[in-house]
């Protein structure tokens, strides 16, 4: 059964450190084109369409484009989304997944706690055999409402937990997946 690569929000908008903050996993990249450059199967790649006004990822600008190395890609869907799960993007996620057969999912990119947690999760749910190699995902820095912090690399530590602890999915690193 083909597997399925889905690349979630690698935009150029994620390279503004004033905007976002403390980033984690300086490897993203590399391990990244490792996975699009043995990549056989479907490709996905997923941009985050942002409606909130001063987003970098706001539609209409240059940080709303995909990265070069992503954007190079003919991907087998492109969705758009403006929340955090790909599957409530359009075109459908889902449907084309269940149109293709594809029931093993791979997911990759940015952020690691919020859209690709959020989006392996409900991959989980929905019965899709999930994979989540978290060294080729990144995130930043993020205050709760109380003002506490917690790093990226705890954020993407917890992550690996909620998914593989929770049963959402299988996280392994880019080398173990490709190994």
């Amino acid at each position: 059964m083909t597997a399925a690569l889905i690349v979630i929000d690698v935009q150029q908008g994620f390279t503004d450190s004033a905007y976002w903050g403390n980033r984690n996993n300086p490897d993203f990249e590399a391990n990244l084109s490792l996975l699009l450059d043995a990549w056989t199967g479907p490709i996905v790649v997923v941009r985050h369409d942002s409606v909130s006004d001063g987003s970098p990822l706001e539609v209409g600008q240059s940080s709303n484009d995909l990265v070069p190395a992503v954007a190079a890609i003919e991907p087998a869907l492109l969705v758009t989304k403006n929340v955090n799960s790909a599957f409530y993007g359009e075109p459908s996620l889902q449907a084309w997944l269940d149109d293709q057969g594809i029931r093993d999912l791979v997911i990759c990119g940015i952020q690691t706690n919020m859209c690709v947690e959020t989006t392996a999760r409900m991959a989980g749910n929905l019965g899709y055999d999930v994979t989540v190699p978290i060294d080729a995902t990144h995130t930043f820095d993020l205050t709760g409402s109380d003002g506490s912090v917690l790093t990226a690399d705890e954020l993407s530590r917890a992550t690996a937990i909620n998914l593989s602890g929770g049963e959402f999915a299988k996280v392994v690193t880019t080398a173990e997946l490709l190994g």
